[in-house]
C-alpha cells in the first residue's frame, strides 16, 4: 500500500516539474522573442534604405508555416545583407536561436510543413516590407505564447 502511493506521489511531482518546466520555457521563449523584435527595431532602420527586393512571405500565415517562414527571412538576411558584423550579426544570431525558432513553432503535426510555400516562391518586396512582415512574425509568436 506504501508503494503504490509512494508511486502516485511520484507520478504527480513529475507532472508538477514538467508542467513548471513548459511555463519556463514558454516564457524564455517570449523574452527571446523579445530581445528579437528589439534587434530588429536596430537594424530595420539601417537596412530599410536598401534597394534590394527579398523573398517575403506573406503576413498572414498558417500556424505549421511559421518556422518556415522565419528560416525564408534568416535565408534572405543571410544572403542580402552583411550579417557578419555588429546589430544584422545580433539579429541574425538570435533568430537562429533554438529559443526564437520554438517559440514560433506552433505546428502539432510534423509532416504539414510540406504544404508551407517554399522561400523562392515567395513574391519578392523591398526592405521595408520585408522588415515589416519579419516584425509581424515576432509579435504574432509573442502574442500567441502570452496567451497560452
Amino acid at each position: 500500500m506504501k508503494l503504490v502511493v509512494f508511486c502516485l506521489f511520484a507520478v504527480y511531482c513529475c507532472s508538477l516539474a514538467s508542467t513548471a518546466t513548459r511555463e519556463t520555457d514558454r516564457t524564455l521563449q517570449r523574452k527571446k522573442l523579445q530581445e528579437v523584435l528589439k534587434q530588429l527595431n536596430a537594424v530595420k532602420v539601417s537596412l530599410q534604405q536598401s534597394e534590394k527586393l527579398l523573398y517575403t512571405p506573406p503576413r498572414n500565415i498558417e500556424d505549421c508555416c511559421c518556422l518556415s517562414a522565419l528560416k525564408c527571412f534568416q535565408a534572405n538576411l543571410e544572403v542580402s545583407f552583411n550579417v557578419k558584423e555588429g546589430r544584422q550579426r545580433q539579429l541574425f544570431r538570435s533568430l537562429k536561436h533554438p529559443l526564437t525558432e520554438r517559440g514560433l513553432n506552433f505546428c502539432s503535426s510534423p509532416n504539414v510543413n510540406s504544404t508551407c510555400q517554399e522561400c523562392v516562391s515567395h513574391p519578392r518586396q523591398n526592405a521595408t516590407e520585408f522588415y515589416n512582415r519579419l516584425e509581424s512574425l515576432i509579435q504574432m509568436a509573442i502574442s500567441r505564447l502570452t496567451m497560452i
